[in-house]
């Protein structure tokens, strides 16, 4: 069934809408759903495994925050904000963030994202079928910035009401200290980024983590790397856990180089709260390969496809969904241009120090010297 955008009981169709689905949107959409969900959406044209999912769009953030008037308390609270002074920062977050969450969505809001997510659980086959909240902001994934992560993500939402909720816990996010000061620190005007929500089916995942289409220790473009451990994508992406670690050619799709750590953390549905949760992995998995080799070859020629759709190296979350048969589990979260390397010419393979480590661990290392990473 195709689905269509949202605009409302009253809303003429030349408007934009207030809610759509990923698959009407494109590349060319970041202005109305932002770097994440457009991306979404561009990988779904360009034939790629992604699960469903719709998005609260710029316009939706708009006409959610427009009634209120918090714009104009929040441009008295920013204006002259010096973002040195930590305190002050944090004070004007929280009292953004609090102003944010407590503003309720009008009636058309509501029902329009009540719908859409029912539309999404029917096309799921699951009642209360459960999400990611994901935001996705104008100024995201965007080449040459780096905004990815400074907004919020919460995982296995279930029910129309709480999706409300994350929704505004995700708009809140936009006013992240850290994210305010990174702004102004770069001359990004607070009025000019908007922020869209994107409400995706979660992956079940028996296994998560990342792709560099590039390595991202020295530059190669010949290979890529895949990180991976149990359970979802969280304990890979915070650094929780040292992940196995593989290394493809990407001409022939041979691994040629892998690491398999122990790992001794995962991240878990809670089936009784329906939240995500660290637990241990039992002890005989802990050194155990958390990718077959099937898998890590699917996983690398889905890289090809998508570095050659976007052309240039990317950065990739997937996962392997164990509710779902091998040949048709394998989904792409999230992607996005990868930062550090793509505007630099192709290195030779550096022989040495660093081979084994983790694109993680490159990430920490390129955070801790200062460097701007995806």
């Amino acid at each position: 069934m195709a689905a269509a955008a949202f605009w409302g009981r009253d809303q003429p169709e030349q408007r934009a809408p207030l809610v759509c689905w990923f698959e009407d949107c494109d590349k060319n959409s970041v202005s109305l759903v932002g770097g994440k969900c457009s991306s979404l959406g561009e990988l779904i044209h360009a034939g790629v495994r992604v699960p469903p999912g719709f998005a609260l769009t710029t316009e939706g953030y708009r006409a959610f925050m427009a009634p209120s008037g918090i714009e104009r308390e929040m441009k008295l609270l920013l204006q002259n904000l010096d973002c040195q002074d930590l305190e002050a920062l944090e004070r004007a977050s929280a009292s953004i963030r609090a102003a944010i969450e407590a503003q309720p969505f009008s009636a058309q809001l509501e029902d329009l994202v009540a719908e859409s997510y029912r539309q999404l659980s029917v096309r799921c086959c699951l009642p209360a079928v459960p999400v990611a909240v994901r935001s996705s902001a104008t100024a995201e994934d965007l080449p040459g910035a780096s905004f990815a992560g400074q907004q919020d993500t919460f995982l296995w939402i279930r029910g129309a009401d709480e999706v409300l909720e994350y929704m505004r816990r995700c708009i809140s996010s936009l006013y992240t200290g850290r994210a305010i000061a990174y702004r102004a620190n770069r001359g990004y005007d607070h009025e000019q980024v908007a922020i869209s929500v994107g409400v995706q089916k979660m992956a079940n995942s028996y296994t998560a983590g990342v792709m560099f289409t590039v390595h991202p220790a020295n530059g190669d473009r010949s290979v890529l790397v895949i990180d991976s451990n149990f359970g979802f994508g969280e304990s890979v992406v915070s650094g929780e856990v040292t992940p196995d670690h593989f290394v493809v050619n990407k001409v022939t799709l041979d691994i040629i180089d892998r690491t398999i750590s122990q790992k001794q953390i995962c991240y878990t549905v809670d089936l009784q709260n329906q939240v995500s949760r660290a637990v241990e992995v039992p002890f005989e998995r802990q050194n155990m390969q958390s990718l077959i080799d099937d898998e890590i070859t699917e996983l690398a020629w889905m890289g090809k496809q998508i570095e050659t759709h976007y052309g240039r190296p990317m950065d990739i979350e997937w996962a392997v969904d164990k509710d779902l048969p091998s040949g048709g589990n394998i989904f792409i979260l999230q992607a996005r241009p990868e930062t550090v390397w793509s505007e630099k010419k192709s290195q030779a393979p550096l022989a040495a120090a660093g081979a084994g480590a983790s694109a993680i661990d490159y990430i920490l290392a390129g955070l801790l010297a200062g460097k701007e990473v995806n």
